[in-house]
C-alpha cells in the first residue's frame, strides 16, 4: 500500500503560523479549504463592503487551489459563514453567480465569527478533477 501524497499549503495569513495551521491540505486529490476570510493576504486590507469580502475570500481560495492544481470548478462543498443576515441576499447572489455551473453541496451559517471586521468567511471541499469529470443532474421533489 503507497503512502498518500500530503501537502500543506500556506497562504501568508499571520494567523496561519500563530494558530498553527493550513491554509489548504491536500490528500491526495482531496482538498480542504480552511476558513477564510475576505482578507488580502499580500496588503493585509479587508474592505467593509460584503460583496468585496465574498469575492477577496474567492479570489484567496482560487489562488490556493491553483497551488495544488486545482482550481473553483473542482469544489463540490461549501460552507459559507455570514454573521449579518441582512448580508445573505447580495453575498450569496455574488457566490450564486461565480460558482454558477459547479453546483457544490452548501451550508450557510449565521453565527458571529472571530473578527468584528468579517463579514463573510468561506470553507471549500474539492477533488482535483471534479470539475472535468462528468457530472450528472437530477432534481428530486421532496413534497
Amino acid at each position: 500500500m503507497t503512502e498518500p501524497k500530503i501537502v500543506k499549503l500556506k497562504s501568508g495569513s499571520i494567523y496561519e503560523e500563530k494558530e498553527s495551521y493550513s491554509r489548504l491540505v491536500c490528500i491526495d486529490n482531496w482538498i480542504l479549504v480552511s476558513n477564510t476570510a475576505g482578507r488580502n493576504y499580500r496588503t493585509r486590507e479587508i474592505s467593509p463592503d460584503p460583496v468585496a469580502q465574498a469575492k477577496q475570500c474567492l479570489d484567496n481560495i482560487q489562488g490556493a487551489l491553483k497551488a495544488v492544481g486545482s482550481d473553483l470548478t473542482d469544489i463540490v462543498s461549501s460552507r459559507i459563514f455570514i454573521p449579518d443576515q441582512n448580508d445573505v441576499p447580495a453575498i450569496m447572489a455574488y457566490i450564486g453567480e461565480r460558482l454558477k455551473g459547479i453546483d457544490p453541496q452548501r451550508t450557510i451559517n449565521c453565527n458571529a465569527l472571530s473578527s468584528p471586521e468579517f463579514r463573510v468567511e468561506m470553507e471549500m471541499t474539492a477533488y482535483r478533477g471534479a470539475g472535468n469529470a462528468p457530472a450528472e443532474r437530477r432534481s428530486v421533489s421532496l413534497s
